[in-house]
């Protein structure tokens, strides 16, 4: 029986850096890779369960970088090859999610429902999560670029916001609490914050997006009509690709020999090579909050589902101590091994040991303590959003091997 998600397929871009979490996070490593919250699987492996529990495994694609991929691959066998795309560089978010969709596009046509994301999102709550999808689904059938909103539980300065307008129920009937986007505003100073949230009408964006691919690509092609073509001309590449290997795969199955021993799915790369080579650098890099959902919004384009579950996308330090349980009466925070670790009179830390050496505190409160084999982050966890500046004092300084 239909699941009512049979036409959803759901892309997850795993980009960037995490700066903000240096030392552990780096360009070879981002921290979508690790497992942060000390559950067994990292970010992008909880990312997937989520999602193939929604859509189904074979209906969930990673977009992510060439450097990565080996290790998207080690992480998570159950992925197809075909479902990984590989960037040569970072083109951010809209480059991203327009290949891949335009490539689901192709192979399962231009009606289906394609939804983005984050690799390094942090989601408590399933059968609200699943709700909010299936909403948004049920929205982005009716022609709109859905957004999944956030409950504003603080006056944060470190989300963009949303601004929710009237009702969308009685045109989407499937989606209750749908509402219209009146507008995406940037991320604001404290008092402008804490207006937004006396006001009971702005949610945290936090860049999930729903819509018919269809939609979205139209839209490209009308407002950023270089980069669809090179899109195009990738995604014509890819199935041509395809086609190449599926008829390889055909004509040994005649032969009767062991298909998957006699045919390798790398040996068809050829023209989605060539065209990557081709177009990928020249396409512009802008994130998909600019490209397509704030002006599609200003023309009534854009829907936001209410997403009432518990949400987290680990920004910094300070995040990663919210998240994991302490392991004394002192609030202590401790990600890695414990008996790595030893404290005296300190208080509200956060350890990270991970150079196979005892971290020992004294009289140390309100820090972050991160230790590497190459690098030692110490600073107070009320800096933790600052960590980013560091990481660019460093590439300023010449030291790209720690980045």
């Amino acid at each position: 029986m239909s699941n009512g998600f049979d036409d959803f397929y759901a892309i997850i871009p795993a980009g960037g850096t995490g700066t903000r979490l240096w030392p552990l996070s780096r360009e070879a490593k981002p921290k979508f890779l690790f497992d942060l919250l000390g559950s067994g699987r990292t970010l992008i492996q909880s990312t997937f369960d989520r999602l193939a529990a929604i859509a189904g495994m074979d209906h969930v694609c990673i977009s992510t970088g060439e450097r990565h991929v080996d290790a998207v691959e080690e992480q998570m066998p159950e992925v197809a090859p075909e479902h990984i795309f590989a960037e040569p560089a970072p083109r951010d978010s809209t480059a991203a999610i327009a290949l891949a969709t335009a490539v689901l596009a192709r192979r399962h046509g231009n009606d289906i429902v394609v939804g983005s994301f984050a690799a390094d999102h942090v989601i408590r709550g399933k059968v609200a999560f699943v709700d909010a999808v299936r909403q948004a689904v049920a929205t982005a059938r009716a022609g709109y670029v859905t957004t999944i909103g956030i409950a504003a539980s603080r006056p944060s300065t470190a989300f963009g916001y949303i601004h929710e307008g009237e009702s969308l129920a009685a045109r989407v009937p499937d989606a209750p609490d749908a509402v219209l986007v009146e507008r995406f505003v940037e991320k604001p100073n404290a008092a402008t914050a804490q207006a937004y949230l006396n006001t009971g009408e702005y949610r945290w964006n936090a860049g999930m997006f729903v819509m018919r691919a269809d939609v979205l690509l139209d839209h490209l092609h009308r407002v950023k009509p270089q980069l669809a073509r090179a899109i195009d001309a990738i995604a014509d590449a890819v199935i041509e690709d395809d086609r190449n290997l599926a008829r390889a795969q055909a004509e040994a199955h005649e032969r009767g020999e062991n298909v998957r021993e006699t045919v390798n799915p790398d040996d068809f790369h050829a023209h989605r090579d060539e065209a990557m080579r081709k177009y990928w650098q020249g396409i512009e890099k802008i994130a998909f909050d600019y490209a397509v959902a704030e002006p599609l919004s200003v023309e009534g384009g854009v829907a936001m589902i209410p997403g009432d579950f518990g949400w987290d996308d680990i920004g910094d330090f300070n995040s990663v101590a919210a998240l994991l349980p302490s392991v004394d009466e002192r609030n202590l925070k401790i990600l890695g091994n414990t008996e790595q670790v030893v404290t005296l009179d300190s208080a509200g830390d956060i350890v990270v040991p991970n150079s196979e050496r005892t971290v020992a505190l004294l009289g140390v409160n309100d820090m972050v303590v991160v230790d590497t084999p190459d690098a030692l982050l110490i600073t107070p966890r009320a800096r933790s959003q600052e960590v980013k500046s560091m990481v660019k004092t460093l590439a300023e300084s010449g030291c790209d091997e720690l980045l």
